[in-house]
């Protein structure tokens, strides 16, 4: 069974609020709903205290981010429109139509809508093709600079942009709800007297635009985006429903069906219950159909390369964990952006949804997003007759240089089978192929991931149902742990959790190096015979993140000679106040054997390391010693320093001793101690 170590003290959470700039109450009160969550910040050290992490898990909660969180690729400009794809424009005709019984909302007054929408002054409604081709492809006021092409320039290293050609707009002859309701998880259910509700919007706004165009102008495109007036569903049943009603005998008729015979309320995917005006809107589509409110447009093109979605169902029970969350684009890092996922029904789609997470290392591999030279691909069974590999890990969202990736593969997933049903953190059947390593920087599209740090994940080369719905890459944990904060208030005050399963549960899913850093450093997967380790942390002269990782078998070490010494330990620094430091000089005396296993590739550059668990213990009475990390790793044949903190009281015995100890990883028999003495 997969394990993590213990897990180190959680710290002091603190709460954090937020609101969303809008006029209508509507918006006041879900802000307010919204804004009273308790919001998490770690302290790693105690106030004051002289040793610090290296790496601190700092996470922040997408609740509290705001366009101020964006951070630009170092040296990068993808938002630029005169930037050109080196392999391929991808051409979207931008489609708009709107309804008899629901005009565009961007063609209403500020603020004037049910919804509270729109957040901008009112556009024309001859003008509202232009306005979402520009919303989504030209960098402008609204969308704060950043695009769809932006996006899909990023994400594959400038291979893959888009461009949006406007038609229409074009007047449905049918009613918005009567194809709302026949969309996922109505079945027609709700559908008021004298009505069919059986409406397909794609043929029949497709035949408007023929009509208008001629029968020949789908051939001029590779893809098709349908804008409707009005919302995508999944941006406000929950916001319009539960979060703003108490129960569904709450729902005015303001909020209900054309039909009073009808109740004001309509069963929706997730729940049994939303209002009727929201249950009434359309989901979005990988046909490429999307309402005003949408910001997943990024993620619905994802789809016409072949991948399928990678998400689960957190909302009903039985409860099941996300695969991805907000790190995956192809997951709920789709909903990522200012506001998180409470604030998708912003018209136009600038808050929740509009800044998606980049694409994991699984997604680009199968896209062709990603060269060769970027990513070491290693065997599980090769590891053991090679030995543990060593390497540099760079942000996956920086200019491409140097490796951005590692994949290993496995000829068989050896974990243990667990009930999806009863347990909602089971990844379900094991049929997973091969495990992924990167490095996640909050800068670019994942400016609005929670965290910076080291992913950790499984992935399956067919995209499968094995977990409850598709989870086809299923990121490992380092807080499993309940993040125990809250998702809403009712209308009465009652705090309504996150679920277990819900996608933000993976907000501190990342690893970090060094000791006390509010996460893991390593992870052990027993059944698959894997140790992955994570050494260091650095950034370069542009800022980028990098890591230093390593991943070793538990079956064998390989060919080479193991060995270690450790130097006499120099003191510098006060004991007192902000504390000493012990320095050491670590010696990897061991030396590299060619031989082994074959890797699909030569990694032999990455063979020549040595990983090293530390440990230390000071003597003299009122003496403490801390290391900034258990973990480091040295070449063959070459030093580090090893460090060690060490703090006294004024009443401490007049002198300590500290005694480090280094023990390799793959020959705990090689192991070296060293002191060093220190006066208070």
């Amino acid at each position: 069974m997969s394990t993590v170590k213990p897990e180190n003290p959680a710290g002091v959470r603190r709460r954090t609020g937020g609101r969303v700039r809008a006029g209508a109450a509507v918006i006041t009160v879900l802000a307010a709903l919204v804004g009273a969550i308790g919001l998490p910040g770690r302290s790693v050290a105690a106030p004051g205290d002289p040793f610090q992490p290296i790496d601190p898990q700092r996470w922040q909660d997408q609740q509290t981010m705001t366009w101020s969180d964006y951070r630009p690729v170092p040296r990068a400009d993808w938002a630029n429109p005169g930037r050109q794809p080196s392999q391929r424009k991808l051409r979207i005709a931008l489609v708009a139509s709107d309804f008899p019984d629901q005009p565009f909302v961007i063609t209403q007054p500020r603020n004037s809508d049910r919804f509270g929408n729109p957040q901008v002054a009112p556009v024309p409604r001859a003008e509202v093709p232009r306005f979402y081709a520009n919303f989504w492809g030209t960098p402008n006021e609204f969308n704060h600079g950043h695009t769809v092409n932006e996006y899909w320039m990023e994400q594959t290293a400038g291979r893959l942009g888009v461009e949006f050609t406007p038609f229409g707009p074009y007047r449905l002859g049918r009613n918005l709800f009567e194809y709302g309701l026949n969309d996922i998880g109505q079945e027609r259910a709700g559908c008021p007297s004298g009505y069919t509700c059986n409406g397909d919007l794609d043929p029949d706004v497709d035949a408007l635009w023929r009509a208008a165009e001629g029968s020949d102008v789908r051939s001029r495109f590779d893809l098709v985006l349908r804008v409707y007036a009005g919302y995508d569903e999944t941006s406000v049943w929950q916001e319009f429903g539960e979060m703003m009603f108490q129960t569904k005998e709450d729902i005015p008729d303001a909020w209900g069906p054309p039909d009073p015979n009808l109740p004001n309320w309509v069963r929706s995917r997730y729940v049994p219950w939303t209002s009727w005006r929201a249950g009434a809107q359309l989901w979005g589509s990988s046909s490429m159909r999307q309402g005003e409110s949408s910001g997943t447009i990024t993620h619905e093109i994802a789809h016409t390369f072949g991948i399928a979605d990678n998400n689960n169902n957190p909302y009903a029970t039985p409860y099941r964990r996300v695969g991805s969350g907000p790190w995956d684009v192809m997951d709920r890092g789709s909903f990522n952006g200012p506001g998180g996922p409470h604030q998708r029904w912003v018209v136009p789609a600038a808050q929740g949804a509009s800044m998606p997470a980049g694409q994991t290392l699984r997604s680009k591999l199968k896209l062709g997003h990603i060269a060769e030279a970027q990513v070491i691909r290693l065997s599980r069974e090769a590891l053991a007759s090679s030995g543990l590999v060593v390497l540099d890990v760079r942000a996956r969202s920086a200019l491409a240089s140097g490796v951005q990736g590692i994949r290993i593969g496995m000829n068989s997933d050896r974990t243990p089978t667990c009930n999806i049903n009863t347990d909602p953190r089971c990844a379900g059947t094991p049929a997973y192929d091969f495990y992924t390593v990167e490095t996640v920087q909050r800068i670019g599209a994942d400016s609005f991931t929670p965290d910076n740090g080291v992913l950790i994940a499984k992935n399956k080369t067919a995209e499968t149902n094995t977990c409850g719905y598709l989870c086809f890459t299923w990121v490992v944990d380092a807080n499993p742990q309940d993040v125990n904060l809250v998702d809403y208030y009712k209308p009465d005050g009652t705090p309504v959790k996150r679920t277990i399963a819900d996608s933000r549960q993976l907000n501190d899913a990342l690893f970090h190096a060094g000791t006390n850093s509010g996460s893991q450093d390593e992870y052990v997967d027993q059944a698959n015979r894997l140790h992955f380790y994570v050494l260091d942390r650095k950034t370069d002269a542009d800022g980028v993140l990098s890591y230093t990782l390593a991943v070793r078998s538990l079956d064998g070490a390989g060919p080479h000679v193991r060995g270690v010494t450790l130097g006499q330990g120099t003191p510098s620094g006060s004991p007192q106040g902000t504390g000493a430091t012990c320095n050491f000089n670590l010696s990897n005396t061991g030396r590299y054997v060619a031989g082994g296993a074959s890797h699909p590739e030569d990694v032999s550059q990455y063979l020549r390391a040595d990983v090293y668990r530390l440990s230390a213990s000071v003597t003299g009475q009122g003496w403490r010693v801390e290391l900034p990390t258990e973990l480091t790793s040295a070449p063959f044949g070459g030093s580090v320093p090893a460090r060690a903190w060490v703090a006294a009281t004024a009443t401490a015995a007049t002198s300590g001793v500290v005694r480090l100890t280094a023990t390799s990883v793959s020959d705990p028999n090689r192991t070296a101690t060293a002191t060093c003495t220190l006066a208070r």
